[in-house]
């Protein structure tokens, strides 16, 4: 290493990094299904309250209300079962012990495309190899289901609470009760609440969601007269076996009793393309200080001890060639003649365990776990743990209202032990933040991110760790929202960026905790940054620029696309709406 860094400040290095193996296929398009009508919701929408005329809110509760049918998604619709990340044919895989529905035989027709079963019985996440599968098949789902959008074409596990939230705030609950049913499907025949339900996302779930989905859609139903206790006797034992994926290894952060993002999987991701790969071994052979686990390099000619996904070559290349070469347009570029190959680079085992254990997170890509992301399951994870605390408190206020009260208790001390265990190793009462930790090193991250409002959101912080938080909200705080992070690393999940669901987390977590002015804040710049950029180009998108107000984004880790829809968005500004008070929708500006 110190030859290549002395001769890097000493020449003018080219770095080539040339494929050695050819990449998958990723296409980006949107694949809406067809609007069913909605002239009777957007009637209501019309009549909303004059507080929201002023504000200048029904356009776009209006667009809310249309993408929801826009979005929803069934195993009977040809647009439903493609992958927009890829061109291969239409597959649909049942589970292996499941009989095949009479209704999927019309779209063997229409649709052509192919229905297989999954080659065994999946009892638990990680039973199955997906590598033998067709890693853009469909999984089969029973219900209909809302999408985030464009290229996100299937269910997905933490973008469907804030879809259900805002399919709540609209009356939809017969859609939201069916995607949890959906979930409990997956728990079922596929071992666990997915990523969502492509092949490729068999080895995976996503963040714990599932009992805020189910008490959700339980006290939305209760609210209109439906106490159902039958239907969360059914939701009971899933959302056990949802919680007992997260407490047993390997999603363990050691000896902490906390938990940990974990995928089974080996290899690179099926959704990302060779050029991720390359940025990402040229970034750790740029700063060798990182690379350490993560770059394993070989000279020309050898083999690696294990090798695991692409390899790439490093050229030392003249920037001014020969005078038989010098002025041409090929000038510095590789060829036999003015370049030197210094050795092959690949990234290693562990680093693509972090890069699928990343996606288990949802924030891919951040750098909060190092670069690319490649140290996340060497982390204990703020928002995850806070997320089992609400599982546990959820699952004692369950077991309450189904009589059984041995277990309640149970879920009372399990909650109990985990905020001791987050206090501990997150809390950094000098900062007045929550930070994740590494438990592989035994030390807490000092990476200042919005999950530090996780703990109010979930109500296990104390009033003094909450009114530290807050006097902090002003580092996060910009014209648009609540930044991702404070650092600019090019990923998509740090600055300047700002997504929907940490709006909703932090300003829910500050109203709770009495800090109104500030949840308002939030809300009202959030909600103005969606609508001004909806009354521009008509659209609500995956993400925002929280600095300067705007959809555009210029990520540099990760997929480059602002996606339209989008599901999680518009929950999240139903939500957001329905909790701020009069004064402060005015305030959203006409123009």
């Amino acid at each position: 290493m110190a030859i290549k860094e002395h001769l890097r400040r000493t020449l003018t290095l080219f770095i080539l990094l040339a494929p050695a193996l050819s990449p998958g296929v990723v296409s980006a398009g949107p694949g809406p299904v067809q609007a069913q009508s909605q002239t009777s919701r957007t009637a209501n929408i019309v009549r909303r309250s004059s507080r929201y005329e002023q504000a200048g809110l029904p356009e776009i509760q209006s667009y809310i209300s249309s993408a929801w049918d826009t979005l929803t998604r069934s195993m009977t619709s040809c647009q439903s079962i493609t992958d927009p990340k890829a061109s291969t044919p239409p597959v649909i895989y049942l589970p292996a012990d499941f009989a095949a529905p009479a209704e999927l035989e019309p779209v063997t027709r229409e649709c052509h495309a192919q229905i297989a079963r999954l080659p065994q019985v999946i009892h638990r996440l990680g039973e199955i190899d997906s590598k033998g599968l067709d890693p853009h098949a469909l999984l089969y789902l029973p219900r209909p289901y809302v999408v985030p959008g464009g290229m996100f074409n299937e269910m997905y596990g933490w973008d469907s609470y804030f879809i259900i939230r805002g399919l709540v705030e609209s009356g939809r609950i017969d859609l939201a009760r069916g995607m949890v049913e959906n979930f409990f499907f997956e728990i079922a025949h596929y071992g666990a609440l997915l990523n969502a339900n492509r092949g490729y996302m068999l080895t995976r779930s996503q963040p714990p969601f599932l009992t805020s989905m189910i008490m959700a859609v339980y006290d939305a139903e209760k609210a209109k007269g439906r106490d159902d206790r039958d239907w969360l006797a059914t939701a009971y034992p899933y959302a056990v076996e949802d919680h007992d994926l997260w407490v047993h290894d390997p999603h363990l952060a050691g000896a902490t009793g906390l938990s940990r993002y974990f995928d089974f999987g080996r290899g690179p991701v099926a959704e990302e393309d060779l050029a991720y790969y390359r940025r990402a071994a040229a970034y750790f052979i740029l700063h060798p200080g990182e690379a350490a686990g993560f770059l394993s390099t070989t000279g020309p000619g050898e083999h690696p001890p294990e090798a695991i996904g692409p390899r790439f070559s490093l050229n030392l290349c003249s920037k001014n060639a020969d005078s038989e070469n010098a002025g041409s347009e090929n000038a510095g570029a590789p060829g036999a003649g003015n370049c030197d190959r210094l050795e092959d680079a690949g990234l290693t085992a562990d680093f693509y365990k972090g890069d699928r254990s990343v996606r288990e997170s949802g924030f891919d890509i951040t750098f909060r776990y190092g670069p690319y992301a490649a140290g996340t399951h060497h982390y204990a994870d703020v928002g995850l743990n806070c997320l089992l605390y609400k599982v546990e408190t959820d699952l004692e206020r369950m077991s309450a209202l189904l009589s059984k009260s041995a277990e309640a208790g149970q879920w009372r001390e399990s909650a109990s032990e985990r905020r001791d265990a987050i206090n501990k190793y997150f809390w950094n009462a000098q900062k007045g933040e929550f930070f994740d930790y590494d438990f592989t090193g035994s030390e807490r991250s000092s990476y200042e991110y919005a999950t530090t409002f996780y703990p109010l959101w979930v109500g296990l912080a104390s009033p003094e760790q909450a009114e530290a938080v807050d006097r902090n909200f002003a580092h996060f705080d910009r014209p648009g929202g609540l930044l991702t992070s404070l650092k600019e690393t090019g990923g998509q999940w740090d600055a300047p960026y700002g997504w929907a669901p940490l709006q909703l987390i932090a300003a829910e977590g500050l109203r709770r905790y009495g800090f109104t002015q500030d949840a308002n804040r939030l809300s009202a710049e959030f909600l103005t940054t969606v609508l001004l950029n909806f009354r521009r180009d008509g659209t609500i998108r995956e993400k925002y620029n929280v600095v300067t107000r705007s959809s555009e984004t210029h990520v540099q880790a990760g997929y480059t696309q602002n996606v339209v829809g989008f599901g999680w968005t518009n929950g999240v500004f139903l939500a957001l709406l329905h909790n701020l008070p009069p004064e402060w929708t005015r305030r959203i500006p006409l123009q």
